[in-house]
């Protein structure tokens, strides 16, 4: 049974970093894989790949974990930008190429958590209301 603890929490001699820049590569390949299911066209549009993108990163934070290594850190970041500069060198550096991804997308997005707080707000108010009544 205690053995299996030893995931949970970081080793006493700290971050192994051989073992995280053996692991990181699996991220990567697996992000490389699924990037070639996108047009290389699309590759600068990253509402094209976000999904893809993420498990990357939740990827490399996982894999450095276990090896009892803080996330981010400068190899892991390393690593990163080199898996960036791999598959969006052609990508202008501007912000701006970095493309919002299209309206009907990012408007639910915004408007949805904004709605769930005004009418938990609203919730909230109202129950307050009520149990005021009832004292």
């Amino acid at each position: 049974g205690w053995r299996h603890l030893a995931f949970l929490s970081p080793p006493v001699g700290g971050c192994n970093e051989k073992r995280m820049l053996a692991m990181l590569p699996r991220c990567g390949k697996t992000f490389a894989e699924k990037m070639m299911k996108v047009e290389v066209w699309k590759w600068c549009n990253l509402s094209e790949f976000i999904v893809y993108y993420e498990s990357f990163t939740n990827c490399t934070e996982v894999e450095t974990n276990v090896v009892g290594c803080y996330w981010p850190n400068p190899l892991a970041e390393s690593f990163i930008a080199g898996v960036h500069r791999q598959f969006f060198q052609n990508c202008s550096v501007d912000r701006q190429d970095w493309e919002d991804p299209p309206d009907e997308i990012l408007i639910p997005l915004i408007t949805v958590p904004v709605l769930l707080t005004i009418a938990m707000t609203g919730v909230v108010v109202w129950r307050s209301k009520h149990t005021e009544q009832v004292l």
